[in-house]
Protein backbone atom coordinates (compact mmCIF):
# COMPACT_ATOMS: atom_id res chain seq x y z
CA UNK A 1 0.00 0.00 0.00
CA UNK A 2 1.49 3.40 -0.61
CA UNK A 3 0.46 6.95 0.56
CA UNK A 4 0.51 10.34 -1.20
CA UNK A 5 2.07 13.01 0.86
CA UNK A 6 0.91 16.45 0.60
CA UNK A 7 3.15 18.07 -2.25
CA UNK A 8 5.83 21.10 -1.01
CA UNK A 9 8.06 23.31 -1.92
CA UNK A 10 11.86 23.13 -1.36
CA UNK A 11 11.35 26.41 0.13
CA UNK A 12 8.57 25.49 2.58
CA UNK A 13 10.72 22.65 3.72
CA UNK A 14 13.93 24.20 4.51
CA UNK A 15 14.33 25.10 7.75
CA UNK A 16 16.11 23.30 10.70
CA UNK A 17 16.33 19.95 8.74
CA UNK A 18 20.07 18.70 8.08
CA UNK A 19 21.29 17.79 4.73
CA UNK A 20 23.22 14.32 4.30
CA UNK A 21 23.68 13.09 1.02
CA UNK A 22 24.55 9.10 1.46
CA UNK A 23 28.13 9.07 -0.11
CA UNK A 24 29.66 12.00 0.53
CA UNK A 25 32.89 11.63 2.54
CA UNK A 26 33.88 15.37 2.29
CA UNK A 27 32.13 18.20 1.64
CA UNK A 28 33.30 21.38 0.76
CA UNK A 29 32.38 24.49 -1.10
CA UNK A 30 28.56 24.59 -1.87
CA UNK A 31 26.16 26.57 -3.63
CA UNK A 32 22.25 27.23 -4.53
CA UNK A 33 20.91 27.44 -8.14
CA UNK A 34 17.24 28.18 -6.68
CA UNK A 35 15.80 25.59 -4.80
CA UNK A 36 18.81 22.78 -5.55
CA UNK A 37 22.10 22.29 -4.06
CA UNK A 38 25.43 22.13 -5.53
CA UNK A 39 28.22 20.78 -3.30
CA UNK A 40 31.79 19.41 -4.23
CA UNK A 41 33.13 16.05 -1.94
CA UNK A 42 36.65 17.15 -2.63
CA UNK A 43 38.04 13.39 -1.87
CA UNK A 44 35.61 11.80 -4.32
CA UNK A 45 36.23 14.83 -6.54
CA UNK A 46 32.06 13.75 -7.40
CA UNK A 47 30.25 17.12 -7.94
CA UNK A 48 26.94 16.45 -6.48
CA UNK A 49 23.65 17.97 -7.47
CA UNK A 50 21.44 17.58 -3.78
CA UNK A 51 17.67 17.25 -3.38
CA UNK A 52 17.90 19.86 0.23
CA UNK A 53 14.43 18.04 1.02
CA UNK A 54 15.49 14.21 0.63
CA UNK A 55 18.85 13.90 0.55
CA UNK A 56 18.97 12.76 -3.08
CA UNK A 57 21.92 13.28 -5.28
CA UNK A 58 23.37 12.31 -7.97
CA UNK A 59 27.12 13.04 -10.09
CA UNK A 60 26.76 15.62 -12.34
CA UNK A 61 30.62 14.76 -13.24
CA UNK A 62 30.61 11.24 -14.02
CA UNK A 63 33.57 11.86 -16.66
CA UNK A 64 35.45 14.03 -15.06
CA UNK A 65 35.66 13.67 -11.62
CA UNK A 66 39.34 13.46 -11.70
CA UNK A 67 39.10 17.19 -12.94
CA UNK A 68 37.36 17.93 -9.80
CA UNK A 69 38.74 15.81 -6.90
CA UNK A 70 40.87 18.62 -4.39
CA UNK A 71 38.40 21.16 -5.29
CA UNK A 72 37.86 23.15 -2.50
CA UNK A 73 35.66 26.25 -3.39
CA UNK A 74 33.07 26.33 -5.50
CA UNK A 75 30.61 29.21 -6.68
CA UNK A 76 27.61 29.75 -9.40
CA UNK A 77 26.59 32.67 -11.14
CA UNK A 78 24.07 32.82 -14.09
CA UNK A 79 25.42 30.07 -16.15
CA UNK A 80 28.98 29.54 -15.01
CA UNK A 81 30.25 27.45 -12.38
CA UNK A 82 33.46 28.68 -10.89
CA UNK A 83 36.34 26.39 -8.79
CA UNK A 84 39.20 26.59 -6.72
CA UNK A 85 41.92 23.71 -7.07
CA UNK A 86 45.31 23.96 -5.71
CA UNK A 87 46.79 27.37 -6.50
CA UNK A 88 44.31 27.87 -9.25
CA UNK A 89 40.86 29.56 -9.98
CA UNK A 90 38.62 27.85 -12.96
CA UNK A 91 35.60 28.25 -14.41
CA UNK A 92 33.23 26.65 -16.62
CA UNK A 93 29.85 26.54 -17.84
CA UNK A 94 27.55 24.48 -15.79
CA UNK A 95 26.04 22.54 -18.96
CA UNK A 96 29.78 21.13 -20.06
CA UNK A 97 31.57 21.31 -16.72
CA UNK A 98 34.84 21.86 -19.22
CA UNK A 99 37.03 23.71 -16.42
CA UNK A 100 38.89 26.79 -18.12
CA UNK A 101 41.59 28.48 -16.40
CA UNK A 102 40.92 31.76 -14.92
CA UNK A 103 43.98 32.84 -12.31
CA UNK A 104 46.73 31.21 -10.49
CA UNK A 105 47.96 33.24 -7.03
CA UNK A 106 51.27 32.20 -5.70
CA UNK A 107 49.20 29.87 -2.97
CA UNK A 108 46.68 27.35 -2.86
CA UNK A 109 43.26 28.99 -3.57
CA UNK A 110 41.12 28.00 -0.57
CA UNK A 111 37.12 29.33 -1.44
CA UNK A 112 35.82 31.28 -4.20
CA UNK A 113 32.50 33.52 -4.68
CA UNK A 114 31.47 35.43 -7.99
CA UNK A 115 29.05 38.52 -7.98
CA UNK A 116 28.41 39.80 -11.42
CA UNK A 117 32.12 41.04 -12.73
CA UNK A 118 33.69 40.85 -8.99
CA UNK A 119 35.34 37.39 -8.48
CA UNK A 120 36.32 36.69 -4.63
CA UNK A 121 39.16 34.25 -3.46
CA UNK A 122 40.25 33.25 -0.48
CA UNK A 123 44.01 31.99 0.40
CA UNK A 124 45.16 31.23 4.06
CA UNK A 125 48.97 31.46 3.20
CA UNK A 126 48.27 35.20 1.91
CA UNK A 127 46.09 35.82 4.77
CA UNK A 128 43.63 37.91 2.59
CA UNK A 129 40.54 38.00 0.35
CA UNK A 130 42.18 38.86 -3.29
CA UNK A 131 39.47 39.82 -5.31
CA UNK A 132 39.54 40.13 -9.33
CA UNK A 133 37.75 41.64 -12.42
CA UNK A 134 36.19 38.71 -14.13
CA UNK A 135 36.52 40.28 -17.22
CA UNK A 136 40.21 41.30 -17.46
CA UNK A 137 40.90 38.39 -14.90
CA UNK A 138 43.43 41.74 -13.06
CA UNK A 139 43.43 41.65 -9.32
CA UNK A 140 41.28 44.89 -8.39
CA UNK A 141 42.63 45.00 -4.51
CA UNK A 142 42.52 42.70 -1.32
CA UNK A 143 41.03 42.53 2.13
CA UNK A 144 42.70 41.19 5.16
CA UNK A 145 41.02 37.54 6.09
CA UNK A 146 39.45 37.62 9.18
CA UNK A 147 40.24 34.77 10.69
CA UNK A 148 43.54 31.95 10.89
CA UNK A 149 42.03 29.05 8.97
CA UNK A 150 41.36 27.99 5.85
CA UNK A 151 37.89 30.29 4.28
CA UNK A 152 35.47 29.22 1.75
CA UNK A 153 33.34 32.24 1.04
CA UNK A 154 29.47 33.01 -0.54
CA UNK A 155 28.55 36.53 -1.25
CA UNK A 156 25.00 38.19 -1.35
CA UNK A 157 23.43 41.60 -2.23
CA UNK A 158 26.05 43.92 -0.25
CA UNK A 159 27.57 40.86 2.13
CA UNK A 160 30.82 38.66 1.61
CA UNK A 161 30.31 35.75 3.90
CA UNK A 162 33.22 33.90 4.66
CA UNK A 163 33.18 30.74 6.71
CA UNK A 164 36.42 29.80 8.54
CA UNK A 165 37.56 26.40 9.62
CA UNK A 166 39.37 26.59 12.93
CA UNK A 167 37.53 30.18 13.91
CA UNK A 168 34.48 27.69 13.62
CA UNK A 169 32.74 31.70 12.63
CA UNK A 170 31.24 32.95 10.01
CA UNK A 171 31.86 36.56 9.46
CA UNK A 172 29.65 38.83 7.86
CA UNK A 173 31.77 41.41 5.53
CA UNK A 174 30.86 44.76 3.74
CA UNK A 175 32.09 43.10 -0.03
CA UNK A 176 32.81 46.83 -1.53
CA UNK A 177 35.54 47.57 1.61
CA UNK A 178 35.77 44.45 3.38
CA UNK A 179 34.86 45.65 6.76
CA UNK A 180 33.70 43.51 9.47
CA UNK A 181 29.78 44.13 10.22
CA UNK A 182 29.71 41.10 12.39
CA UNK A 183 30.52 37.57 12.74
CA UNK A 184 29.13 34.51 14.65
CA UNK A 185 29.86 31.46 15.95
CA UNK A 186 28.71 28.40 13.74
CA UNK A 187 27.18 25.08 15.83
CA UNK A 188 29.59 22.46 15.05
CA UNK A 189 33.23 22.34 14.05
CA UNK A 190 35.20 21.99 10.97
CA UNK A 191 32.58 24.31 8.67
CA UNK A 192 34.24 23.78 5.14
CA UNK A 193 32.07 25.66 3.05
CA UNK A 194 29.17 28.69 2.81
CA UNK A 195 26.02 29.32 0.30
CA UNK A 196 22.73 31.39 0.25
CA UNK A 197 19.69 30.26 -0.18
CA UNK A 198 16.98 32.54 -1.48
CA UNK A 199 13.19 31.95 -0.91
CA UNK A 200 11.67 32.11 -4.32
CA UNK A 201 7.97 33.40 -2.42
CA UNK A 202 9.36 35.79 -0.21
CA UNK A 203 12.95 36.55 -1.01
CA UNK A 204 14.58 35.86 2.43
CA UNK A 205 17.87 34.87 2.18
CA UNK A 206 18.87 31.91 4.50
CA UNK A 207 22.88 31.05 5.27
CA UNK A 208 24.03 27.28 4.90
CA UNK A 209 27.26 26.28 5.98
CA UNK A 210 29.02 22.53 5.09
CA UNK A 211 30.91 20.86 7.51
CA UNK A 212 33.17 18.23 7.46
CA UNK A 213 35.58 16.34 9.92
CA UNK A 214 36.20 12.75 11.73
CA UNK A 215 34.07 11.44 14.19
CA UNK A 216 35.19 8.57 16.87
CA UNK A 217 33.17 5.33 17.20
CA UNK A 218 33.48 1.89 18.75
CA UNK A 219 33.63 -1.00 15.86
CA UNK A 220 32.62 -4.35 16.64
CA UNK A 221 35.49 -6.37 15.09
CA UNK A 222 34.49 -9.94 15.30
CA UNK A 223 38.44 -10.75 14.20
CA UNK A 224 39.95 -8.49 17.33
CA UNK A 225 40.12 -9.85 20.47
CA UNK A 226 38.38 -7.94 22.87
CA UNK A 227 36.35 -6.98 19.45
CA UNK A 228 35.41 -4.17 20.15
CA UNK A 229 37.91 -0.76 18.81
CA UNK A 230 37.86 2.71 18.93
CA UNK A 231 38.02 4.03 14.98
CA UNK A 232 37.21 6.91 13.02
CA UNK A 233 34.86 7.46 10.43
CA UNK A 234 33.85 10.38 7.59
CA UNK A 235 31.04 13.19 9.59
CA UNK A 236 30.49 15.40 6.37
CA UNK A 237 26.76 17.02 6.44
CA UNK A 238 25.24 20.60 5.57
CA UNK A 239 22.94 22.41 8.11
CA UNK A 240 21.14 26.12 7.87
CA UNK A 241 23.35 29.26 10.04
CA UNK A 242 21.00 31.11 11.78
CA UNK A 243 22.24 34.43 13.33
CA UNK A 244 20.70 37.91 14.71
CA UNK A 245 22.93 40.99 15.03
CA UNK A 246 22.58 43.30 17.96
CA UNK A 247 24.98 46.09 16.50
CA UNK A 248 24.21 48.18 19.36
CA UNK A 249 24.84 45.97 21.93
CA UNK A 250 27.84 44.55 20.20
CA UNK A 251 27.08 41.28 19.84
CA UNK A 252 25.69 38.66 17.57
CA UNK A 253 23.54 35.51 18.65
CA UNK A 254 23.44 32.16 16.54
CA UNK A 255 21.90 28.57 16.83
CA UNK A 256 21.14 27.02 20.14
CA UNK A 257 19.14 24.55 21.81
CA UNK A 258 16.82 23.66 24.80
CA UNK A 259 18.96 21.62 27.09
CA UNK A 260 18.18 19.51 30.31
CA UNK A 261 20.78 19.53 33.00
CA UNK A 262 20.65 18.11 36.13
CA UNK A 263 23.21 18.06 38.80
CA UNK A 264 22.71 16.29 41.62
CA UNK A 265 25.21 15.13 44.98
CA UNK A 266 25.28 11.58 46.10
CA UNK A 267 26.35 11.74 49.51
CA UNK A 268 29.08 9.04 49.82
CA UNK A 269 31.98 9.91 52.22
CA UNK A 270 35.05 8.28 51.91
CA UNK A 271 35.50 8.15 56.17
CA UNK A 272 32.11 8.33 57.86
CA UNK A 273 31.54 12.34 59.63
CA UNK A 274 29.54 13.90 61.55
CA UNK A 275 28.20 17.76 60.41
CA UNK A 276 25.86 19.17 62.16
CA UNK A 277 23.52 21.85 60.80
CA UNK A 278 24.35 21.79 57.40
CA UNK A 279 23.84 23.74 54.72
CA UNK A 280 25.02 22.59 51.65
CA UNK A 281 24.78 25.79 48.83
CA UNK A 282 24.99 24.73 44.40
CA UNK A 283 24.72 27.83 42.15
CA UNK A 284 21.71 27.90 40.08
CA UNK A 285 22.95 28.46 36.16
CA UNK A 286 22.61 32.07 35.04
CA UNK A 287 20.49 34.69 33.04
CA UNK A 288 22.53 35.87 30.31
CA UNK A 289 22.55 37.14 27.19
CA UNK A 290 22.75 33.86 25.36
CA UNK A 291 21.10 31.57 28.02
CA UNK A 292 17.59 31.56 29.52
CA UNK A 293 16.84 29.86 32.60
CA UNK A 294 13.32 28.31 32.07
CA UNK A 295 12.83 25.87 34.50
CA UNK A 296 14.49 25.01 37.72
CA UNK A 297 12.98 22.46 40.16
CA UNK A 298 14.83 20.06 42.89
CA UNK A 299 16.36 16.55 42.69
CA UNK A 300 15.97 14.42 45.81
CA UNK A 301 15.40 16.96 48.29
CA UNK A 302 13.81 20.38 48.08
CA UNK A 303 16.10 23.74 48.12
CA UNK A 304 15.53 27.14 48.77
CA UNK A 305 17.26 30.26 47.28
CA UNK A 306 19.87 32.65 47.91
CA UNK A 307 20.66 35.35 45.86
CA UNK A 308 24.54 35.93 45.97
CA UNK A 309 26.19 38.95 44.03
CA UNK A 310 23.00 38.87 41.41
CA UNK A 311 23.51 34.97 40.68
CA UNK A 312 21.28 32.26 41.95
CA UNK A 313 21.81 30.01 44.15
CA UNK A 314 20.02 26.54 45.68
CA UNK A 315 20.43 25.88 49.64
CA UNK A 316 19.76 22.61 51.00
CA UNK A 317 19.67 22.21 54.32
CA UNK A 318 20.24 19.37 57.09
CA UNK A 319 19.98 19.22 60.99
CA UNK A 320 22.61 16.92 60.52
CA UNK A 321 24.82 14.76 58.30
CA UNK A 322 25.22 11.41 60.34
CA UNK A 323 27.69 8.65 60.13
CA UNK A 324 26.26 6.38 57.19
CA UNK A 325 23.40 8.59 56.55
CA UNK A 326 22.96 9.09 53.05
CA UNK A 327 21.15 11.46 50.24
CA UNK A 328 20.89 12.66 46.89
CA UNK A 329 20.05 16.15 45.88
CA UNK A 330 20.41 19.12 43.65
CA UNK A 331 18.92 20.35 40.79
CA UNK A 332 16.89 20.08 37.37
CA UNK A 333 17.20 22.87 34.98
CA UNK A 334 15.70 23.64 31.83
CA UNK A 335 17.80 26.00 29.86
CA UNK A 336 17.37 27.79 25.88
CA UNK A 337 21.19 28.11 24.90
CA UNK A 338 23.04 30.09 21.79
CA UNK A 339 26.13 30.99 20.57
CA UNK A 340 27.51 34.70 21.13
CA UNK A 341 30.13 36.63 19.62
CA UNK A 342 30.56 40.27 20.42
CA UNK A 343 32.57 42.72 17.73
CA UNK A 344 33.92 45.09 20.08
CA UNK A 345 37.59 46.85 18.41
CA UNK A 346 40.24 48.58 20.20
CA UNK A 347 39.47 51.65 18.65
CA UNK A 348 36.26 51.22 20.39
CA UNK A 349 37.41 51.05 24.32
CA UNK A 350 40.04 54.36 23.44
CA UNK A 351 38.24 56.55 25.82
CA UNK A 352 36.42 54.42 28.06
CA UNK A 353 35.16 55.45 31.58
CA UNK A 354 37.25 54.82 34.97
CA UNK A 355 37.03 51.62 36.45
CA UNK A 356 34.61 51.63 39.42
CA UNK A 357 35.98 51.70 42.96
CA UNK A 358 34.27 48.47 43.83
CA UNK A 359 35.77 46.57 41.13
CA UNK A 360 38.84 47.33 41.89
CA UNK A 361 38.70 46.11 45.79
CA UNK A 362 36.77 43.07 44.10
CA UNK A 363 38.47 42.07 40.67
CA UNK A 364 42.20 43.39 40.95
CA UNK A 365 42.95 41.40 43.85
CA UNK A 366 44.80 38.34 44.99
CA UNK A 367 41.56 36.05 46.50
CA UNK A 368 42.30 33.24 45.64
CA UNK A 369 45.94 32.06 45.60
CA UNK A 370 46.87 33.91 42.39
CA UNK A 371 50.50 33.94 43.88
CA UNK A 372 50.51 38.04 42.13
CA UNK A 373 53.36 38.92 44.78
CA UNK A 374 55.62 35.89 43.55
CA UNK A 375 58.41 37.32 40.81
CA UNK A 376 57.78 35.10 38.50
CA UNK A 377 54.09 36.43 37.93
CA UNK A 378 54.92 39.74 38.21
CA UNK A 379 57.39 39.37 35.44
CA UNK A 380 54.77 37.49 32.75
CA UNK A 381 52.70 40.33 33.84
CA UNK A 382 55.22 42.88 32.46
CA UNK A 383 56.16 40.91 29.33
CA UNK A 384 52.76 39.99 28.45
CA UNK A 385 51.74 43.76 27.29
CA UNK A 386 55.23 45.16 26.71
CA UNK A 387 54.45 48.80 26.11
CA UNK A 388 50.57 48.40 25.22
CA UNK A 389 47.95 50.68 27.01
CA UNK A 390 44.77 50.34 25.02
CA UNK A 391 42.93 47.42 27.39
CA UNK A 392 41.50 45.36 24.47
CA UNK A 393 45.08 44.86 23.04
CA UNK A 394 46.42 44.30 26.59
CA UNK A 395 43.33 41.59 26.68
CA UNK A 396 44.78 39.97 23.60
CA UNK A 397 48.10 39.95 24.63
CA UNK A 398 48.21 38.58 27.85
CA UNK A 399 45.95 35.67 25.95
CA UNK A 400 48.78 34.69 23.44
CA UNK A 401 51.25 35.59 25.47
CA UNK A 402 49.78 32.56 28.38
CA UNK A 403 49.04 30.05 25.25
CA UNK A 404 52.93 30.86 24.16
CA UNK A 405 54.24 29.96 27.87
CA UNK A 406 51.73 26.85 28.10
CA UNK A 407 50.36 23.75 26.68
CA UNK A 408 47.84 21.95 28.18
CA UNK A 409 47.64 18.66 30.15
CA UNK A 410 45.00 17.24 33.10
CA UNK A 411 46.19 17.39 36.59
CA UNK A 412 44.32 15.96 39.85
CA UNK A 413 44.79 19.57 41.47
CA UNK A 414 45.32 23.07 40.72
CA UNK A 415 48.27 24.75 41.57
CA UNK A 416 49.19 28.13 41.81
CA UNK A 417 50.20 30.42 38.95
CA UNK A 418 54.24 30.70 39.61
CA UNK A 419 54.14 27.16 39.63
CA UNK A 420 51.88 26.49 36.22
CA UNK A 421 54.45 28.96 34.63
CA UNK A 422 57.47 27.18 35.98
CA UNK A 423 55.89 23.86 34.53
CA UNK A 424 54.61 25.37 31.40
CA UNK A 425 52.16 23.04 31.76
CA UNK A 426 48.27 23.52 33.02
CA UNK A 427 44.71 22.51 32.83
CA UNK A 428 41.60 25.09 32.36
CA UNK A 429 41.55 25.87 35.50
CA UNK A 430 45.08 26.39 35.19
CA UNK A 431 45.08 28.58 33.03
CA UNK A 432 42.18 30.61 34.19
CA UNK A 433 44.32 31.12 37.55
CA UNK A 434 47.22 32.56 35.06
CA UNK A 435 45.25 34.18 32.84
CA UNK A 436 43.96 35.86 36.34
CA UNK A 437 46.38 36.74 38.37
CA UNK A 438 48.34 38.90 34.56
CA UNK A 439 45.28 40.40 33.77
CA UNK A 440 44.29 41.84 37.88
CA UNK A 441 48.30 42.79 37.81
CA UNK A 442 47.68 44.77 34.39
CA UNK A 443 44.76 46.75 35.75
CA UNK A 444 41.73 44.63 34.03
CA UNK A 445 38.89 43.28 36.34
CA UNK A 446 38.40 39.32 35.60
CA UNK A 447 36.38 36.51 36.87
CA UNK A 448 35.83 32.85 36.54
CA UNK A 449 32.94 31.44 35.28
CA UNK A 450 31.75 28.21 33.67
CA UNK A 451 31.86 24.69 35.86
CA UNK A 452 30.44 22.68 32.85
CA UNK A 453 30.00 22.42 28.88
CA UNK A 454 27.37 20.44 27.35
CA UNK A 455 28.54 18.01 25.47
CA UNK A 456 29.26 19.36 21.58
CA UNK A 457 26.62 16.84 19.98
CA UNK A 458 24.03 18.72 18.70
CA UNK A 459 22.92 15.66 16.62
CA UNK A 460 21.97 13.53 19.47
CA UNK A 461 18.62 14.98 20.54
CA UNK A 462 16.92 12.64 23.51
CA UNK A 463 19.96 10.85 24.57
CA UNK A 464 21.23 11.27 28.03
CA UNK A 465 24.78 12.74 27.90
CA UNK A 466 27.59 13.06 30.42
CA UNK A 467 30.25 15.42 30.08
CA UNK A 468 34.33 14.09 30.58
CA UNK A 469 35.22 17.13 33.01
CA UNK A 470 33.88 20.04 34.68
CA UNK A 471 35.38 23.16 32.85
CA UNK A 472 36.16 26.94 33.70
CA UNK A 473 36.73 30.01 31.40
CA UNK A 474 36.79 33.77 32.06
CA UNK A 475 35.42 37.28 32.00
CA UNK A 476 37.19 40.37 31.85
CA UNK A 477 35.42 43.95 32.07
CA UNK A 478 35.62 46.74 30.16
CA UNK A 479 34.28 50.06 31.49
CA UNK A 480 31.01 51.23 29.18
CA UNK A 481 30.82 47.67 28.01
CA UNK A 482 30.83 45.43 30.93
CA UNK A 483 31.64 41.81 31.61
CA UNK A 484 32.67 39.68 27.90
CA UNK A 485 33.77 35.96 27.47
CA UNK A 486 37.17 34.35 26.99
CA UNK A 487 37.64 30.57 26.94
CA UNK A 488 40.79 29.24 29.31
CA UNK A 489 42.36 26.69 26.96
CA UNK A 490 40.09 25.56 23.97
CA UNK A 491 42.10 28.47 21.46
CA UNK A 492 45.26 27.64 22.20
CA UNK A 493 45.93 25.11 19.28
CA UNK A 494 49.94 24.87 19.70
CA UNK A 495 52.67 25.49 17.58
CA UNK A 496 53.07 29.47 18.59
CA UNK A 497 49.73 30.84 17.24
CA UNK A 498 48.49 32.68 15.08
CA UNK A 499 45.57 31.73 17.52
CA UNK A 500 42.10 31.65 16.70
CA UNK A 501 39.67 34.34 18.22
CA UNK A 502 36.76 32.45 18.25
CA UNK A 503 36.33 31.79 21.76
CA UNK A 504 37.59 35.85 22.48
CA UNK A 505 34.64 37.46 23.27
CA UNK A 506 32.75 34.54 22.34
CA UNK A 507 31.02 31.53 23.21
CA UNK A 508 29.41 27.88 22.08
CA UNK A 509 25.96 27.20 22.64
CA UNK A 510 27.52 23.93 24.71
CA UNK A 511 28.58 26.55 27.47
CA UNK A 512 26.81 26.56 29.95
CA UNK A 513 27.27 29.93 32.57
CA UNK A 514 26.60 28.99 36.31
CA UNK A 515 27.72 30.85 39.30
CA UNK A 516 28.95 34.05 37.69
CA UNK A 517 31.89 35.10 40.12
CA UNK A 518 31.52 33.17 42.72
CA UNK A 519 31.78 29.70 43.89
CA UNK A 520 29.66 27.20 42.14
CA UNK A 521 29.45 25.14 45.55
CA UNK A 522 30.03 25.42 49.27
CA UNK A 523 29.21 23.92 52.36
CA UNK A 524 28.63 25.18 55.89
CA UNK A 525 28.57 23.28 59.30
CA UNK A 526 27.10 25.39 61.94
CA UNK A 527 27.62 28.92 59.88
CA UNK A 528 31.34 27.37 59.60
CA UNK A 529 32.32 27.14 55.57
CA UNK A 530 33.94 23.46 55.08
CA UNK A 531 37.56 23.76 53.84
CA UNK A 532 39.94 21.39 51.83
CA UNK A 533 41.81 21.25 55.19
CA UNK A 534 38.62 20.19 56.94
CA UNK A 535 36.57 17.85 54.86
CA UNK A 536 37.03 18.27 51.00
CA UNK A 537 33.21 18.45 49.71
CA UNK A 538 34.82 15.72 47.01
CA UNK A 539 35.42 13.52 49.76
CA UNK A 540 31.69 13.76 50.82
CA UNK A 541 30.02 13.14 47.63
CA UNK A 542 29.75 12.24 44.12
CA UNK A 543 28.60 14.53 41.61
CA UNK A 544 26.67 13.54 38.95
CA UNK A 545 25.89 15.49 35.84
CA UNK A 546 23.70 14.76 33.10
CA UNK A 547 22.82 16.84 29.92
CA UNK A 548 19.94 16.07 27.57
CA UNK A 549 19.55 18.12 23.91
CA UNK A 550 15.98 18.90 23.45
CA UNK A 551 15.70 20.26 20.51
CA UNK A 552 17.22 22.89 18.05
CA UNK A 553 15.88 26.51 18.78
CA UNK A 554 14.20 28.16 15.87
CA UNK A 555 15.05 31.06 13.99
CA UNK A 556 15.50 34.39 15.37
Amino acid sequence: MSFALPSLTASQMFGSRTIRPLTAATLSGIAFIKDTLLAIDTVKGHLLEIDPTSDNSKILNPHQVKEFNEVTGLAVWEDTLWVTRDKSVYLSKLASLGLEHFVTLPYAADGVAVWESTVYVSCQKLGSIVIFDRDTRKEITRFYAPGVGVENLAVSQETLWICDRTEQTVYSLDRATGEINFSVLTPFDSPTGIAVHTNADTGQESLYVAYASDEPYIRDNPNADPNYELTYRDRTFIHPLYYHNEPDKHYALSNGYLIEMSYAEEISPLEEVYLPEVEWRIALPSETERQKLKHVEPIGLPFTEEIIDGQRVAVFKFDALMPGERHIFGWKALLEVRGIKYRITPKDVEDIPELPEEFQSRYLVDDDDLAMDTSIVRRAARDAIGSETNLLRKMYNIRNYVYDELSYGIKPYINTPDIVLERGVGSCGEYVGVLLALCRLNGIPCRTVGRYKCPNSGEQQGVPLQPDFNHVWLEFYIPGFGWLPMESNPDDVGYGGPYPTRFFMGLSWYHIEIGKGITFETVTSQGARLTKEDVPIGDLAINHIRFTILKELPPF
